[in-house]
């Protein structure tokens, strides 16, 4: 954390003086936070300057709108069109995203075609796993806490496909020459994803909207209709891996995939599950990385098996990660999503999340 302090203490003793200067007002409080947030993130570095274009019409500087998309996200806006207006009322918001005056603000569509480019080329995937790098890849990380969190979003689910006709045959013995067939054992995709490279393993997870099943802490079923955001987060709250599938998918797997690229990233010692990653292809996979699994035993029916009161310590530590995905969804936009599509529903949140890293670095060193 110290290269973090440091950036803080020029934040604080350069940057922020001088935009005192330059700014036509003070700097609010929370205008403050996202020149923070956009110190540490450093999108634009990510793309390439506006004037490096040779035929055509010219664009509309992509750096600037990336970085508004960032100050959507810290000020939790629901929609582009609230972002715009705010960016034409706030000059000091105008100069902190990039443009010098309200004239230079693209339409709301040049806002849409930019934000599906950034979707396509995976801009914020690549920024946030730069940071992860930068801030936590030297680093040794104790525990890695995983769970899932329903993303509610503005679609239609996608039809599954019908499930074949029950047979109307009688039970007891077949008769002379009949053909029964037997029944089809419920498929799994954890023996593919052993052997499987994560991002192999990640591009064969289902990501179309449907409806998600999911009980919540008091064992209540909630249903939703859209997606659902897997984490991976360190003992500091820090998003280490953020994978999104269609809302109906299982915990489970997507654990084997994503436990091999966040070891890709970083060193840990711990991976930190709740009963619904209770599998031993699972545990085994964190073995063969390394890490000690401590999994919540699934009763299924029988009895549950209790952790040693040491394990127990352990896996209190697991609440991390529900803290950082309220988060993402109370402070940065992951309540509001309004683009279709996994793609841009990806992106949304991982804009959030790129906000919600570099917030989470500042507490840290505040």
């Amino acid at each position: 954390m110290l290269k973090v302090a440091q950036i803080w203490s020029s934040i604080q003793a350069t940057l922020f003086p001088h935009l005192e200067h330059c700014l036509p007002t003070r700097l609010t409080d929370k205008q403050r936070q996202l020149v923070a947030i956009l110190e540490i993130v450093r999108i634009e570095e990510h793309l390439p300057p506006g004037w490096v274009q040779v035929m055509g019409r010219p664009k509309c500087d992509r750096r600037a709108l990336a970085r508004a998309f960032i100050a959507k996200a810290v000020y939790d806006l629901p929609a582009t069109l609230l972002l715009i207006d705010m960016l034409k009322a706030e000059p000091n918001l105008l100069r902190i995203c990039g443009w010098q005056h309200a004239g230079e603000l693209p339409s709301e569509a040049t806002f849409s075609r930019a934000f599906d480019e950034f979707a396509t080329g995976r801009l914020a995937d690549e920024v946030h796993a730069a940071l992860v790098k930068e801030h936590v890849g030297n680093r040794l990380v104790g525990h890695i806490s995983r769970d899932s969190t329903a993303i509610r979003a503005r679609e239609k689910p996608t039809k599954k496909p019908s499930k074949p006709p029950k047979s109307k045959r009688r039970p007891g013995r077949p008769r002379k020459g009949e053909v029964v067939e037997k029944p089809t054992e419920p498929t799994t995709r954890l023996p593919e994803q052993v052997t499987q490279e994560p991002q192999e393993a990640l591009a064969a997870l289902p990501t179309a909207c449907d409806v998600g099943v999911k009980k919540n802490s008091k064992g209540y079923k909630q249903t939703w209709i859209g997606y659902k955001a897997h984490f991976d987060v360190n003992d500091a709250g820090l998003p280490i891996t953020v994978v999104t599938t269609s809302a109906s998918l299982h915990d489970s797997q997507a654990a084997i995939p994503m436990e091999k690229l966040t070891a890709q990233r970083v060193t840990s010692l711990y991976s930190l599950m709740d009963a619904a990653y209770d599998a031993e292809l699972i545990r085994q996979c964190c073995r063969d990385l390394g890490h000690v699994p401590i999994i919540d035993s699934n009763a299924r029916g029988g009895e549950k098996t209790p952790f040693d009161p040491a394990t127990e310590r352990r896996y209190d530590e697991r609440t991390v990660v529900e803290r950082a995905y309220s988060r993402l969804k109370d402070s940065f936009g992951g309540r509001h999503v309004r683009v279709r599509g996994h793609c841009k529903v990806h992106a949304h949140i991982m804009f959030g999340t790129l906000a919600l890293f570099a917030d989470q670095l500042l507490k840290l060193v505040t």
